[in-house]
């Protein structure tokens, strides 16, 4: 089985473009969207499984800046709900890929029909890799400073994107972003950058998942730099996944930051209905969860590894 995954990066890519391989975790000029790369990948989807990568099998209709006509026609006119996706730290361009087409497969197979989406993914320049020897946090490190760099880049994958999402919703499609991790502080980021550069509110998304959030457990305060709180003028419904659990944020994230994650125990003050109203806020608590691998690395994918967990992502992308 083949899944068709429609993306955006901007990673710096070596020529040729249509190699995967080609894709570095170096980054483009974050004033120069005319760089971001985009383009629709064939993935090998049989029997590809949480545990497993998958592969690339070929790329086209590679643009730089913008979706090209043939992928909005399909996107806009196309007849599912449209899933967005940005995936978290040690991540490849082919694992960001590759995730993001068994995120569409496990949900189309939901038997939810609200959940069989329509995939499109933004690829940051993460170095994909967890750990090295003899400097464990570097890779950490390299790919924090990325997604926190890659906010304008990703506002403006946003802004092409709206007509898209603003057109299938006026064809009865419903539209969701899924954001993994590390993949939050690029969220983050964009969402500042957003309103500092003068957009108003968009109605994006009916649903946005924070799967495991790798940011500052205060990043909904509106005092704090990058304040997500704007976050719910850019959708209906924001649903935060966290996980106490959750062993890379609580032994690696965590220690590193000297601070507590959102992914950790949710938002600070998160059981406040007046700061959190439950019309557009839930926090899914995922620390009973226990059908998965939960060793280290594991414990903080919970979202696509525990069926409970994408069991309940799916209801809510239905309900």
């Amino acid at each position: 089985m083949t899944t068709t995954v429609y993306f955006a990066t901007n990673r710096i890519a070596n020529h040729p473009a249509d190699r995967p391989e080609n894709y570095t975790f170096s980054m483009v000029a974050p004033d120069n969207p005319l760089q971001v790369t985009y383009g629709t990948a064939f993935v090998d989807s049989a029997g590809l499984t949480a545990d497993t990568v998958g592969a690339i099998r070929s790329i086209h209709d590679l643009q730089k800046g913008g979706f090209s006509q043939t992928a909005f026609d399909d996107l806009a006119e196309g007849g599912r709900n449209i899933l967005v996706f940005i995936h978290g730290f040690s991540n490849s361009f082919e694992n960001a890929l590759t995730r993001a087409a068994f995120n569409r497969e496990w949900l189309a197979d939901s038997g939810v029909s609200e959940a069989d989406t329509t995939v499109v993914t933004f690829s940051w320049p993460s170095r994909g890799q967890l750990l090295t020897i003899p400097f464990p946090t570097l890779p950490y490190r390299s790919d924090q400073r990325m997604a926190g760099g890659s906010g304008l880049p990703l506002m403006r994958f946003f802004a092409n994107l709206l007509p898209i999402l603003e057109k299938a919703r006026a064809n009865g499609r419903r539209t969701f972003l899924l954001t993994h991790s590390m993949g939050n502080l690029a969220l983050q980021g964009a969402v500042q950058a957003w309103f500092d550069n003068g957009n108003g509110d968009a109605e994006m998304f009916d649903h946005i998942f924070m799967a495991a959030p790798d940011i500052v457990d205060d990043a909904f305060d509106q005092a704090v730099t990058n304040s997500l709180a704007p976050l719910s003028r850019l959708g209906r419904r924001i649903t935060i996944l966290h996980n106490r659990r959750d062993q890379v944020l609580d032994k690696l994230s965590e220690t590193l930051n000297f601070c507590r994650r959102l992914g950790q125990d949710g938002p600070r003050g998160g059981g406040d209905a007046t700061l959190f109203p439950p019309a557009t806020y839930r926090m899914v608590d995922c620390s009973g969860f226990k059908d998965y691998d939960d060793g280290f690395s594991g414990s903080h994918q919970y979202y696509r590894r525990s069926d409970g967990v994408r069991a309940e992502i799916a209801a809510l992308m239905g309900s």
